[in-house]
């Protein structure tokens, strides 16, 4: 039982909230590609995303590993997207500093993903048992390389009209 669930409950709670967290935030990064900002998509992807991290350490987990090292990383960029966004208003540097947080933590929801899916899905165990092997490894750098593509183009397009102060 995690807060009251069952595991498998629990489970799927988490992976539903990752899974919106993706998909709200492949529209933020579209949105910040064309030079646009959704005020209800951003909310949605950063608190969908903030939420599936902060679920993911309350998973039975005999000592802190790897998992943990990139949730701790993902809450201090999701942190840092949120008060660029929210107390900065994307003035100045704020504004860069969104583009890479908000990219950083959707590609670490995407990384775990990845490394779930390899894990559990039957079509892709068995090309990765480890995770150590060209296909698991091969997805990860083109993943990565995307990513880095994304962010360059959302930072140096991504200008949004400034918002006064409460109207987001």
């Amino acid at each position: 039982m995690i807060l009251g669930m069952s595991t498998a409950a629990f489970t799927l709670l988490h992976v539903a909230l990752s899974l919106i967290g993706m998909m709200a935030g492949a529209v933020v990064v579209y949105a910040m590609c064309k030079t646009q900002h959704w005020n209800g998509w951003t909310a949605l992807f950063l608190s969908a995303t903030v939420a599936t991290t902060a679920t993911g350490f309350l998973f039975h987990s005999a000592k802190f590993g790897p998992a943990h090292v990139i949730g701790v990383i993902s809450l201090v960029v999701l942190a840092l997207a949120i008060l660029a966004l929210y107390a900065y208003r994307l003035a100045g540097p704020w504004r860069w500093l969104y583009v890479v947080a908000a990219l950083s933590a959707l590609y670490l929801n995407v990384f775990v993903g990845i490394v779930q899916a390899f894990q559990k899905l039957p079509l892709l165990r068995p090309l990765a048992p480890t995770q150590s092997e060209p296909p698991f490894i091969v997805t990860q750098l083109v993943v990565f390389l995307a990513f880095i593509a994304l962010g360059a183009v959302a930072a140096g397009r991504f200008h949004p009209q400034p918002h006064p102060a409460g109207s987001q």
